[in-house]
Order: structure tokens, then C-alpha cells, then sequence
């Protein structure tokens, strides 16, 4: 998840674009946790404008505890918004990603390293368990 559009569009859907940090921190939470949806949407957006700095470039501002978005803020927010979308990614990775013959065999991928971890966890669990009762 990006944290500075992550921000920005927190404070953007706030009335007055005004949030009190204890708002900021909640909102943050909920969307941090709400799946790979909203940090795959962030990154897109963040990558549209690679040079973002919402504290340096006066896109927000703090005020009595709380942070408020600026008109720039808000203009810049609507700009990556609207800038078109890149070609699909999952069109541009599997034709990067090499012919699947030609990878080598018995190598497990990170994901499939940590599910064969989690698996000899369960088990030895299930076998101490076993051991004990007997």
C-alpha cells in the first residue's frame, strides 16, 4: 500500500478534507487490511506520478492534530486519477515470464516454499500430538 495516495484519498473523501489523526490512523488501518485490491490500486496510482511527496510538494497540510488536504493536493489526486491506465499488466508479466518448459523443475516458488514450511509445521504438530496420546 502506498501511504502518501493512501492519504491523500482518505482526506479527499472527508467533507472538508480535514481529518484528525486518530481518523487518519483508523482509516489507514481499515484500508491496510482490506485485501490486495487497495494496495494494488495505490501502487498504480503512486506509479503514475513516481516523484510524489505530499509533505515537500504542499499537498496537504497539518492543522490543530489533524490533516487537510490542498487544493493541489486535490488537483494532483484528480490527475493520476485520470491519467490513462497501463496496458494490462497481467498481458506485459506473462510475456516477460519465461515459457513455463523452460523453467527448472523442483524449484518451488516463495509462495509454495512457505505453504510446504506451514504443511511439515502442521505435521510435526500432528505427530507430537499423536506421540503424546499414546
Amino acid at each position: 500500500m502506498n501511504f502518501q495516495v493512501t492519504v491523500l484519498k482518505i482526506l479527499v473523501s472527508y467533507p472538508d478534507g480535514f481529518a484528525v489523526m486518530a481518523d487518519l490512523k483508523r482509516d489507514m488501518a481499515i484500508l491496510a487490511t482490506s485485501g490486495r485490491d487497495w494496495a494494488d490500486r495505490t501502487k498504480r496510482l503512486a506509479a503514475r506520478v513516481p516523484d510524489l511527496d505530499i509533505f515537500s510538494q504542499a499537498l496537504m497540510e497539518r492543522l490543530n492534530g489533524g490533516w487537510r488536504i490542498t487544493e493541489a493536493g486535490r488537483a494532483l489526486l484528480a490527475l493520476m486519477e485520470a491519467l490513462p491506465r497501463d496496458p494490462e499488466p497481467a498481458a506485459e508479466e506473462a510475456s516477460a515470464a519465461p515459457p513455463r518448459s523452460s523453467m527448472p523443475l523442483g524449484l518451488p516458488t516463495q509462495m509454495n516454499g512457505r505453504r510446504r514450511e506451514r504443511r511439515q509445521r502442521r505435521r510435526t504438530a500432528r505427530e507430537r500430538a499423536t506421540a503424546k496420546a499414546s
